[in-house]
C-alpha cells in the first residue's frame, strides 16, 4: 500500500473537508493556538490494527511538524488497553483531526479483526478466506489492504484484472460453454499484469504452468452445471449458494473429474458456518462480510498533557 500516493492525500482532504469544513469552530473558541498536545491512541477492545498510516497522515496534514510514535504496526494482534500509537503537536490539530484518524483506523482495524477471526475458523484446513468487491465506493484499495492485515487474501481488485462469469452472464451468453469459450477466446488475447493471481498461485503449487492471460472463473449453482463447465475447459469454479453437504459433493465431483481446478465457495458464508464450508476441501471461501459488515474497532484517543510553546 503506497501511504504517499495522490490517491491516498485526496482521500484525507476529502475526509477532513467533510469533518472540519471551513474550521473547527470548537478548537477556535477553547484551544489556544499555541497550545500543545500529548497524546495516545488506545485499543479499548481486543483487535487487529490496519491503518495506522494513514491516521498519522491525517495528522500530518494538519500539523506537518506533528510526531507520531507507533507502538503496533498494521497487522499486529493487540489487546484491550494497549498503547497505539503517541503523538505530540499542535493541541488543535491533534483534536481537529481526531475523528477522522480514528474513522479510518476504527474502519480498517474492524476488517482486519474479522478477517482474522475467519483465519483462525480456517486454521488447519486447506482454505482461505478472501473478500469480494462489495466494498465501500472509494475504499477499496484501503477495505482490501485491511483484509491483508487480517490473513486473508484478495479477490479481483476490479472488473479489469479477472474474468467471473455469473448466472447473468452466463444467461446472456447462452450458457455455460458458450460463455466460457468466449471467455476463454477473450483471455488468450489480453496480457495479465506480471504478478502471479491468486488463481494462478495455486494451478503453480499443483504444477500446472500460470496463464499468462486474464484468469478465467466461472460460478455454478449445482453438480450439473459444475459438470458442464469443467467439460468445457473451466481452470477456476465458484459454488455459489450452496449447503456444506451440497458444497462438499461438488468439491469432491470437480476434484475426480479435473484435479487441478482451483475451488472457491461463496454466498453466506459466516463465523458460525465457515469451518464447515472449509472443511469441504474447497480452497477459498469468500464473504462480503469483511468488507460490508465488519464492526468498526474501539478506539480511543486521549490527551495527557497539554502545554503553552
Amino acid at each position: 500500500m503506497d501511504w504517499n500516493s495522490t490517491e491516498v492525500d485526496e482521500l484525507i482532504l476529502r475526509a477532513l473537508a467533510e469533518d472540519v469544513g471551513s474550521g473547527d469552530v470548537t478548537c477556535l473558541a477553547t484551544i489556544p493556538v499555541a497550545a500543545v498536545a500529548h497524546a495516545r491512541i488506545i485499543a479499548k477492545a481486543p483487535l487487529v490494527c490496519a491503518g495506522l498510516p494513514i491516521g498519522e497522515r491525517v495528522f500530518r496534514v494538519l500539523d506537518a511538524d506533528v510526531l507520531v510514535q507507533r507502538l503496533a504496526k498494521d497487522g499486529d494482534v493487540v489487546a484491550k488497553g494497549r498503547e497505539l500509537a503517541r503523538i505530540h503537536g499542535q493541541a488543535r490539530a491533534i483534536l481537529s483531526g481526531e475523528r477522522t484518524a480514528l474513522n479510518f483506523l476504527g474502519h480498517l482495524s474492524g476488517i482486519a479483526t474479522l478477517t482474522h477471526q475467519f483465519v483462525e475458523h480456517l486454521a488447519g484446513t486447506n482454505a482461505k478466506i478472501r473478500d469480494t468487491r462489495k466494498t465501500t465506493p472509494g475504499l477499496r484499495a484501503l477495505e482490501k489492504y485491511a483484509v491483508r492485515m487480517g490473513g486473508g487474501t484478495n479477490h479481483r481488485i476490479g472488473l479489469h484484472d479477472a474474468i467471473l462469469l455469473k448466472e447473468n452472464h452466463i444467461a446472456v451468453a447462452g450458457g455455460v460453454k458458450p460463455a466460457l469459450d468466449q471467455a476463454h477466446a477473450y483471455s488468450s488475447s489480453q496480457m495479465r499484469p506480471l504478478e502471479m493471481t491468486a488463481y494462478e498461485s495455486i494451478a503453480a503449487s499443483r504444477g500446472k504452468a500460470a496463464n499468462v492471460s486474464l484468469p478465467i472463473q466461472i460460478e455454478v449453482r449445482d453438480e450439473r452445471e459444475l459438470r458442464e463447465a469443467l467439460k468445457a475447459g473451466a481452470e477456476s469454479v465458484l459454488l455459489d449458494n450452496t449447503a456444506p453437504e451440497t458444497a462438499a459433493r461438488c468439491v469432491k465431483l470437480a476434484r475426480s473429474l479435473r484435479p487441478d481446478v482451483v475451488v472457491e465457495i461463496s454466498g453466506g458464508i459466516t463465523l458460525d458456518n465457515a469451518r464447515a464450508y472449509a472443511e469441504t476441501g474447497a480452497d477459498f471461501l469468500s464473504s462480503g462480510a469483511l468488507t460490508h459488515s465488519a464492526p468498526a474497532a474501539d478506539l480511543s484517543l486521549l490527551i495527557d498533557i497539554v502545554t503553552a510553546e
